[in-house]
């Protein structure tokens, strides 16, 4: 059967939006119907009507970081359990790998009618981008990157993710500067001369998008999947503490960080570390030795984890993703989401100009969060 959608993804978080997205509208109720602490959605219309026979295949471009990839199996299980069929590429398995993943996939992307993608600043979907003719094009959340990738969209602007903007273009970017704009082309809606849609393009998203483009279609991700397969969790006493990658991205100074989260968990009596999946072994261990706290690798996306519990009664978090995603996910319960600015005095030398205004944008947009003072750091 030829797919009628087909999703690439390449981070658990991705692969879990494209779920939420598959799970369509439906007649759960939103975090702003003031559920009770107890209550449990139910499930919605179930998956997105698109006609007799109509699948979704989700293509897993796989990475090489172990963490990564055994979150996505986790992930990979679950839409096979929905019913989606799901497609594992090794496609950085090796120097030949790239070209025999999209020598496999150039058939089923020439036949999809819909494409759904994670990531658009990736130059494997970028590459693939240049390859379907789809009518229709998808943009799930891939965190933070998502308003971004609006903003730079809606101002024609090259694609270029946040914490590289500012900084030169190297040879790779130079040499891939073609396939890119055509990824942007086909990013942007087109109408025909008779006024129809030729490409429509729609953004399914938890974020704030301040700028949207012209012709754009932006559809609110409440996590109603999310709500109505786990939960409402146990939730305990004291406060759980949500790791970043911005030092392993170059953006923070480390020693900085771990100062500032032995602060939130002296302040605050944090326990456990939910660590991200991209943070390096090394500075978990200081972490843990510095701080006392118990380092948590999660198997699933922190949504998820937080949403079977147990999950503290207070969750900790610099500017990131979760908190956006968390009041979402944990809507109803007992659970408060306290977010921490980064001080400028944290980021390193070769920060981006870009990122202290666009993480105090993570921060300042974020709906039903408790936002805290900068801790001071202990001596």
């Amino acid at each position: 059967m030829t797919p009628h959608t087909l999703a690439f993804v390449e981070s658990p978080v991705q692969l879990l939006n494209v779920l939420e997205w598959a799970h369509g509208p439906g007649s759960t109720p939103g975090p702003d119907a003031e559920p009770g602490p107890d209550s449990d959605p139910g499930p919605g219309t179930g998956p997105r009507p698109d006609g007799p026979g109509a699948r979704l295949t989700l293509v897993v471009l796989s990475p090489t970081d172990p963490m990564t990839r055994g979150q996505l199996r986790r992930m990979a299980e679950l839409a096979r359990e929905d019913g989606h069929e799901v497609r594992w590429e090794e496609a950085r398995g090796g120097a030949t790998a790239p070209l025999r993943t999209i020598g496999a996939l150039a058939g089923p992307l020439r036949r999809a009618r819909r494409v759904v993608m994670g990531d658009p600043f990736s130059r494997y979907v970028q590459l693939l981008l240049t390859i379907t003719g789809a009518q229709d094009l998808v943009v799930v959340d891939d965190g933070t990157a998502t308003m971004e990738f609006v903003a730079q969209l809606a101002r024609g602007e090259r694609l270029v993710r946040w914490h590289r903007k500012g900084g030169r273009p190297g040879p790779r970017d130079a040499v891939f500067a073609p396939v890119s704009a055509v990824a942007r082309r086909r990013l942007t809606p087109r109408t025909g001369r008779a006024g129809q849609a030729e490409r429509r393009v729609e953004v399914f998203s938890s974020m704030p998008l301040a700028e949207v483009p012209e012709g754009v279609s932006v559809t609110a991700n409440d996590f109603a999947w999310t709500r109505a397969r786990f939960g409402p969790p146990r939730v305990i006493s004291g406060a759980d503490l949500v790791g970043t990658s911005l030092v392993e991205t170059g953006v923070v100074d480390r020693d900085r960080y771990l100062d500032a989260v032995r602060a939130l968990a002296v302040t605050h009596g944090a326990r456990r570390y939910f660590a991200h999946r991209r943070e390096s072994t090394d500075k978990l261990h200081r972490l843990a030795v510095q701080t006392g706290l118990e380092v948590v690798r999660p198997d699933l996306p922190l949504e998820l984890i937080a949403r079977r519990g147990p999950i503290g009664r207070t969750i900790l978090s610099f500017p990131s993703t979760v908190v956006h995603t968390l009041p979402l996910a944990l809507a109803g319960t007992a659970v408060r989401v306290a977010v921490c600015d980064i001080d400028p005095a944290w980021l390193t030398a070769h920060a981006s100009p870009r990122a202290q205004g666009f993480l105090s944008g993570v921060t300042g947009t974020a709906r039903d969060v408790q936002r805290l003072a900068r801790t001071a750091q202990p001596g």
